[in-house]
């Protein structure tokens, strides 16, 4: 029920999916009735869609946590307490950011070891690769500690999703010298240099990050969220003047469908508030890709090896 066209584009998408992947069983959380009439006129007696009727919806410009709290009956809330009890493998939806990313964390909950879950975005490469840039917007205020595990967040991801073989990792900063940038930017880097979980490129500047310098660009979630939005509106500006390139075009949101929380127990996807039906049918996509590749499962083994390699070094 969430997005600025639910339930239509979500109900589009999901069809759009059950053809595509009769294997895969979709449930739908939401208003039973509305969405009922949708199917009745575009399902076409697909057997692998199924509703769960939600009494409640949280709107887009809702409080998070406020809204989380006061409508458990939500499809947000429904559909993660699902996810959390076993009903499906894994949840997505286009619906209020900081409501999804809360009730990850509050009802999927983080992986032991994992100090704040963080959300991604793609970084275009004109060969066609894609980059991985995190945190983008899940923690405006960051500890070193927090960008040095953003790190092998983003490694495992890029490695495991993207195929990326021992993916590079830079940290987003004003200068490519060790000794430039802010305090949280120095005492990251001085950390990431001696991750030996991840392969440690140095700084990236902002005019670098979609080039080749790093497949894994990590900043806290405020300079994140502005990288993104800043490119997010360039592109719909040059969209609207006409200009057509193949590169361009590929910072358009709708191939991509959304961003995983990563960090917590469980698959969860965000898409966009604006996602049309093909969006959703990418989100299905990473879901299954993030299942098949069993990321969860290696970044579990990933965090419990580095505490098992602080408490030996504490001993």
């Amino acid at each position: 029920m969430g997005g600025d066209f639910a339930p239509l584009e979500a109900v589009l998408g999901s069809c759009e999916a059950a053809r595509r992947y009769p294997h895969l069983h979709l449930l739908l959380y939401g208003d039973k009735p509305a969405i009922d009439a949708l199917l009745q006129e575009h399902a076409n007696g697909l057997a692998n869609i199924e509703v769960i009727h939600c009494s409640e919806a949280i709107g887009m410009s809702e409080h998070a946590v406020r809204a989380i709290t006061s409508k458990k009956d939500s499809s947000i809330v429904r559909g993660l307490a699902g996810l959390s009890a076993g009903e499906c493998d894994a949840y997505l939806g286009a619906g209020n950011t900081g409501a999804m990313y809360a009730a990850s964390l509050f009802t999927v909950k983080p992986i032991e070891g994992v100090q704040r879950p963080c959300l991604t975005s793609i970084l275009p490469k004109p060969e066609g690769a894609h980059g991985v840039l995190l945190d983008v917007g899940a923690n405006a205020d960051c500890k070193p500690e927090m960008l040095n595990q953003f790190a092998i967040l983003g490694a495992l991801y890029s490695q495991l999703v993207y195929h990326v073989d021992a993916p590079r990792v830079g940290l987003l900063n004003i200068g490519e010298e060790e000794e430039k940038g802010n305090i949280l930017t120095l005492a990251a880097h001085a950390m990431l240099k001696e991750n030996k979980h991840i392969s440690f490129v140095g700084n990236v500047e902002g005019r670098d990050i979609f080039g080749d310098k790093a497949d894994v660009v990590v900043c806290d979630g405020f300079t994140g969220n502005v990288v993104v939005k800043s490119s997010e509106g360039l592109f719909y500006r040059l969209m609207k003047r006409g200009v057509q390139d193949d590169y361009l075009d590929k910072f358009n949101f709708r191939h991509y469908g959304g961003t995983p929380v990563l960090g917590v127990n469980k698959p969860v996807v965000i898409g966009h508030g604006i996602s049309k039906a093909d969006s959703f049918v990418k989100m299905v996509e990473l879901c299954e890709e993030i299942i098949r590749t069993g990321l969860i499962e290696k970044i579990r083994s990933s965090f419990q090896e580095i505490q098992a390699a602080q408490a030996s070094a504490n001993d």
